[in-house]
């Protein structure tokens, strides 16, 4: 799957939230047969494809991949997937390839309009979830999950691709009607600050090619007016077979999707004059050019500088060890931006520096600095900092090894679970290799690769990377920030003096590392006082001699996974209010302060050689531990909770950190529109309850360490209420000695603890409440039903099929009927703690002027199910999609895990879940309307709204 494949971002350029997280092993793994021969032996030869894939060409020059994948059981992924994209747009088609998307959902040769997602529903495809499709510069790709257990409905699937790949209709009507959708698409994704900053920086960051004048969207009077014979021709041009690839992965017998392939798709033909397809590229950029851009909505300060490379494709051996090489690099460089964080005063809100794919067929090395208000400059000489430090100094020998592990952890994990990888991750790599040429040798060749491989890099080749990625050539910068901070901003010449300072004065890289154990000795152990066994669902119910309590759930649905979580009843509502803010940050400030001896970064590195994560939390009613690790490194995990209990560490810089950073985040989160509002939701969502609003300056001045790690201390003191959860890979009997050994030896008081409940909820009665905020054409609405709720698995499923059956409504009413909305999005939840509540909330964004309207017809949507109940077409559509989602769900370690703790919690029949499906026959047109009665009464109702700024 070529593991560490390069990821084109878009993000990247438009926004800053990324993250890294890498898992670790012990030592190296032993290669598995046969063993292939080193990259230098084979003299850069090209990867072979796997031989579990089914690649190949129909003669009228279609595509095809096709592999057999049982993950998950009974169903299958199909893919159309087209070299189409908005490049290919000519000047009155911008945004037409995207509309053409739209249009394969409303109406084919045979699904006329809205035929085809309604079909689709009934066979228990969720629109939007699992059907969708998405359009980008290259290309455009439809997706369509499916049950392989019906027959009719898996061939049919077929014929749905084909109807997609040659016979669109765009009937005129149904292309005025889809105008709106695609309008409010505009609207929900942009009309805000972000979007007003890309139109200033893209067009320099893609040196004004192709790339930055067809952006997906398109434009939106073209779109308002364009005429149908317009779209025709550009699917006429650009949908045929030589550009088009159908991808089956899934439960099913390949040479009978060959010949479902073969029926369906050979007579495709090719336009007689065909356009050629060309390959747009972005001209490379002599010397460096430097863009500024503010808007008055932009909450950060952010510098991104850009070193565009020519795109390297993997297919070969030299490439697949090249990009080992990158990954390496990446990891190394990244660890040691993030050790900045820990810092007291920290140099920046982010920084991230990488090697990657990127737009227009390019690769580049980007650096990312999100400063602290007015503090751009040491950021930016922070970040520009590290990479130079590799650069004159190199990396450690230490650190290459560490790094080294972490990927052949990550290769020995996706080989571990080569019989139990999802059919998309399949689909994913497939789609890759006929857009790009990507190899796609398949897990056991890339393991072994590795395995063989990774001990011929050298720190040698390593230190020369950041040579070779740095650069003031084909080099774009590009600094966005809130208008309010231009006084603080650079001119051109000041950046580039602060990029070249940030090479000045460094010393070598010192690696603080410690071969200290863990635990110097093994604690004493407790013992099991009983056991209980649940067959019907497969568990074991222990309980130890401190009185903690486990729930046992071996299963077989992947081979390198055990999921943990730990909760008992409290939380911050035993808090005062006077220390509520100490206790809140507890959970934060012990979880990046390391544990016993070891600091963060100390703790970071001794688990490099280990795949395991576990973090400590406390919510408002629990505190708990919750994580992962793979059955090799399972006692690594169970030291680590045992630590958390006992040893918890207190940082005074990390919470100097904390506690700087989150100022800075407050500073300027009033411009954003969207915090605004989304402050002002949960302000009145909890009646005005500090404890669940955004944190405040004058809270955080009240926040103490050493209150919130006695807060901590105290909250993990008694171990004996506490109740662990494990889900995964291994027997009762093999896991048994650890939990006797860190479980049953924590400290125990039989204090008999819970919660406070505080009643912090909805007001009751009918609220509404605007917002003016922000300057784009765009207004957001929420709708808030609630009340108190009789929590039971009866109550429990009608109000899922109401929420499920709402949301088809006002799918077709807010979206495919009025035009207004994009995607108006229904969420109904209940829970029996800390006090039983249920509410359903409605949101969607829309144009200002359509609040009222499209407000009123939800509601009328809303009193139609009140009048009449649900029409028993959408009953079906519910039932067929909860019960293809359950029979899902019940093979994910995640679903049990998570089902588990929360029947223990509400202290609910775990065997419940066996009659769900039968349960979804309760479901009735008399049961829908009585549950609208009685939960979209309107006795409660919040409306929430945002509008732009009065002028």
């Amino acid at each position: 799957m070529i593991f560490n494949r390069k990821i084109t971002s878009l993000a990247l350029i438009i926004s800053f939230a990324a993250t890294f997280s890498f898992a670790q092993v012990k030592k190296k793994p032993t290669a598995a047969k046969p063993a292939v021969t080193t990259a230098s032996q084979a003299n850069a030869h090209y990867l072979p494809i796997d031989a579990d894939v089914l690649v190949g060409k129909l003669p009228n020059g279609l595509t095809f991949y096709i592999r057999r994948n049982t993950e998950p059981k009974n169903r299958a992924e199909l893919y159309l997937v087209n070299k189409v994209g908005s490049v290919l747009e000519e000047d009155l088609q911008q945004g037409l390839a995207h509309f053409t998307e739209h249009m394969a959902f409303n109406g084919t040769r045979d699904f006329p309009k809205n035929d085809l997602v309604d079909y689709l529903q009934k066979a228990g495809v969720k629109f939007g979830a699992d059907l969708n499709a998405y359009t980008t510069f290259d290309e455009t790709v439809y997706q369509l999950p499916l049950p392989t257990d019906s027959d009719k409905t898996f061939v049919k699937g077929f014929d749905i691709l084909a109807n997609w790949a040659a016979y669109q209709s765009f009937d005129p009507k149904e292309i005025d009607a889809e105008r709106g959708v695609v309008l409010e698409e505009e609207r929900a994704r942009g009309k805000n600050a972000q979007e007003r900053l890309s139109n200033q920086t893209l067009p320099v960051l893609l040196n004004n090619s192709r790339y930055a004048l067809r952006l997906p969207i398109g434009k939106e009077d073209i779109l308002k007016t364009f005429k149908p014979e317009t779209i025709k021709s550009f699917y006429q041009d650009w949908y045929r077979p030589d550009l088009q690839a159908i991808i089956a992965v899934g439960d099913f017998n390949p040479l009978d999707v060959l010949e479902l392939i073969k029926y369906n798709f050979s007579s495709l033909t090719n336009p007689a004059n065909e356009k050629p397809r060309t390959k747009y590229t972005v001209p490379p950029t002599p010397g460096t050019v430097v863009k500024i851009a503010t808007d008055k909505e932009f909450p950060y300060t952010v510098a991104e500088i850009v070193v565009k490379h020519p795109e390297t494709v993997i297919k070969t051996t030299e490439d697949f060890m090249q990009s080992i090489r990158v990954q390496l690099f990446n990891q190394m460089l990244n660890d040691r931006l993030g050790e900045l964080l820990q810092k007291r005063n920290p140099p920046f809100l982010f920084g991230q520096a990488s090697y990657g794919g990127f737009i227009g067929h390019q690769d580049a090395f980007t650096s990312l600095a999100v400063a602290k208000p007015g503090e751009l400059e040491g950021a930016i000489k922070a970040v520009v900092g590290e990479t130079e430090r590799a650069r004159l100094f190199g990396f450690t020998l230490t650190e290459l090894e560490r790094a080294k592990q972490t990927a052949l952890t990550q290769i020995d994990n996706a080989y571990k679970e080569r019989d139990k990888t999802k059919s998309v991750n399949f689909v994913n790599e497939y789609e890759q290799n006929f857009l790009t040429g990507s190899a796609i040798p398949g897990i056991s060749y890339e393991y072994n690769f590795y395995v063989n491989n990774i001990n011929e890099i050298t720190l040698a080749q390593m230190n020369a990377m950041a040579g070779k990625f740095i650069s003031d050539q084909n080099r774009v910068i590009i600094v966005e920030a809130p208008d309010k901070e231009k006084a603080n901003l650079p001119t051109e010449q000041t950046l580039l003096t602060w990029i070249s300072a940030g090479g000045k004065g460094l010393t070598p890289y010192i690696d603080n590392a410690t071969d200290k154990p863990l635990l110097d000795k093994i604690p004493a152990l407790g013992k099991v006082v009983s056991t209980q066994v649940d067959s019907v669902i497969g568990t074991t119910n222990l309980t130890l001699s401190n009185g903690v309590k486990v729930i046992l759930k071996p299963t077989q649905f992947k081979n390198d996974q055990i999921l943990i979580n730990g909760y008992s009843f409290g939380g911050t509502s035993l808090a005062s209010d006077q220390d509520f803010a100490s206790a809140d940050l507890a959970a934060g400030v012990i979880t990046s302060s390391g544990v016993a001896d070891f600091t963060q970064a100390q703790l970071d590195k001794k688990l490099s050689g280990k795949n395991v994560s576990i973090t400590p939390y406390i919510s408002d009613i629990t505190q708990g531990l919750s994580g992962n690790s793979t059955p090799h490194d399972f006692e690594t995990a169970m030291q680590l909770i045992y630590l958390y209990f006992t040893q918890p560490r207190k940082d005074a810089d990390i919470w100097a950190s904390n506690i700087s950073q989150t100022k800075s985040v407050l500073a300027t989160r009033s411009l954003d529109p969207a915090s605004v509002f989304s402050d002002t939701v949960s302000s009145i969502l909890t009646n005005h309850n500090f404890r669940e609003m955004v944190i405040t300056n004058q809270m955080l001045s009240t926040a103490n360490l050493d209150k919130a790690y006695a807060f901590y201390k105290d909250r993990f003191a008694d171990a004996s209420n506490f109740t662990f959860t494990f889900t995964g890979n291994f027997t009762v009997q093999s896991i048994t000695p650890y939990i006797q050994a860190y479980l049953g030896s924590l400290p125990s008081t039989n204090k008999k603890e819970t919660f406070n409940n505080l009643n912090i909820h909805p007001p009751a009665g009918q609220i509404t409440k605007t917002v003016y905020k922000g300057i784009g054409d765009k207004a957001s609405v929420e709708l808030v039903f609630s009340g108190d709720y009789d929590y039971n698995d009866a109550n429990n499923v009608q109000v899922d099929a109401l929420e499920s059956i709402l949301q088809i409504k006002l799918d077709q009413r807010l979206r495919e009927k009025d035009g207004g909305v994009y995607s108006p999005v229904v969420r109904a939840s209940y829970k029996k703690l800390p006090g039983a509540r249920y509410s359903f909330s409605i949101y969607f964004d829309c144009a200002p002027a359509n609040v009222d309207k499209l407000v009123g017809h939800a509601l009328e949507e809303i009193d139609s199910l009140k009048q009449k109940g649900a029409q028993q077409l959408d009953i079906d559509k519910f039932a067929a999609q909860d019960a293809r989602s359950t029979q899902v769900q019940m093979k994910e370690n995640i679903f049990w895990a998570g089902y588990l703790g929360a029947v223990s919690q509400n202290q609910s029949d775990p065997d419940a879940i066996l009659h769900h499906v039968s349960d979804l026959g309760n479901v009735t047109v008399q049961s829908t309307k009585d549950a609208a009665n009685k939960y979209l009464s309107g006795t409660n109702l919040i409306k929430l709204i945002l509008l732009p700024e009065k002028k």
